[in-house]
C-alpha cells in the first residue's frame, strides 16, 4: 500500500457515507419537506381565506356605507315631509284660531250692541218714569184737566209710531 492508503477502508467509509445520506435522506429531508409542503399549503389556504374574508368584508363595508348614505337621505326626506305637515297643522291650526277670534269678536259685538240696546233703552224708561212723575206732580199741583190732555197727546203720538 502506497502511501498507507487502504481502499478498502475508503469503500467502507464511502459505504457507511452513502447509508447515512440515505438514512438522513429517508428519515429527515423528506419528513421535514412533506411537512414544510403541508405547512405551505395550510398557510396558503388561510391566506386564500384571509384574502377571501377581506374582500367580503370589503364588500359588507361598501354596502353597509351605502345604507347609512341611504338611511340619511330618508331620515332628511322623512324630516322635510315631517316638516311640510307641521307648518301645514300649523297654518290649520292659524287659520281655525283666526276664525275662532272672528267668530268670538262677532260674539262679542253683537252682545256689546245688546246690551248698548238695552241700557239705551233702559235709560228711556227711566226718562219716561221720571217725565210720568215729574208730569204728574206738575198735574197735581195745577189740576187734573192737563194731565188728561197729555195722556191724549201720548196715546196719539204712540199711535202715530205704532
Amino acid at each position: 500500500m502506497p502511501l498507507n492508503i487502504d481502499f478498502q477502508q475508503i469503500l467502507l467509509h464511502l459505504l457507511n457515507f452513502a447509508i447515512l445520506a440515505a438514512g438522513l435522506y429517508f428519515l429527515l429531508y423528506k419528513p421535514v419537506k412533506q411537512f414544510m409542503a403541508k405547512r405551505m399549503s395550510v398557510y396558503g389556504e388561510r391566506e386564500a381565506a384571509a384574502s377571501k374574508n377581506e374582500t367580503e368584508a370589503e364588500k359588507l363595508r361598501q354596502k353597509y356605507e351605502q345604507m347609512i348614505l341611504d338611511a340619511d337621505e330618508e331620515i332628511q326626506r322623512q324630516k322635510a315631509e315631517a316638516s311640510e305637515e307641521l307648518e301645514a297643522e300649523k297654518r290649520l291650526q292659524l287659520d281655525q284660531a283666526r276664525a275662532e277670534a272672528r267668530k268670538i269678536i262677532s260674539t262679542a259685538s253683537k252682545t256689546a250692541e245688546i246690551r248698548s240696546q238695552k241700557v239705551l233703552q233702559d235709560a228711556h224708561e227711566e226718562v219716561r218714569a221720571m217725565a210720568v212723575e215729574m208730569v204728574e206732580k206738575l198735574v197735581m199741583e195745577s189740576g187734573g184737566e192737563a194731565l188728561d190732555a197729555f195722556l191724549d197727546a201720548a196715546e196719539r203720538k204712540q199711535a202715530d209710531n205704532g
